[in-house]
């Protein structure tokens, strides 16, 4: 099988996104298309306290939102302050970064967007001891093995 390269970029973001405006970002962004897989990076947002004198208490942190991306909800476990794209092709970079530039117009901080290698386009240890020989290979690289749960998969258009 013969190991097709796509281009990846990364929107690296100056502060963390408040959810509506990561809600806003992934929304122009799917509206683009072209996207074969999408990660959503930052500081984990745990659903109960982790430690400290209200450890296994429910986290009230105001960023733990349900937001809503194409027709799905999603549940940021995250706090958004790098996405990475792979994309089907080149000719798709120059609307993403229209897009971003587009949501971030009206902010107070700067969003960049960066042509480069960011995921792992082959199977890793990690990912062989968790899904075993035959993983599909479209979420191989993006998933933490000790993650209970399994990525959340946002379904394209096509």
């Amino acid at each position: 099988m013969t190991e097709a390269i796509y281009p990846q970029v990364r929107i690296v973001s100056a502060r963390f996104l408040r959810p509506d405006t990561a809600e806003q970002l992934l929304n122009r962004l799917v509206q683009v298309g072209g996207i074969r897989r999408m990660s959503i990076n930052g500081p984990s947002i745990p659903a109960t306290v982790p430690y400290g004198p209200a450890r296994g208490q429910p986290n009230p942190h105001p960023d733990r939102k349900i937001i809503r991306v194409g027709n799905q909800d999603v549940q940021l476990r995250v706090q958004v302050g790098i996405i990475i794209l792979e994309l089907e092709d080149e000719s798709y970079i120059p609307a993403i970064g229209e897009a971003v530039d587009n949501v971030f117009a009206d902010k107070g901080f700067s969003c960049t967007v960066q042509q480069g290698r960011y995921m792992k386009t082959r199977p890793t240890l990690s990912d062989y001891a968790k899904y075993g020989p035959d993983a599909d290979r479209e979420i191989l690289g993006l998933v933490d093995p000790r993650r209970k749960d399994g990525p959340v998969i946002i379904q394209g258009t096509k």
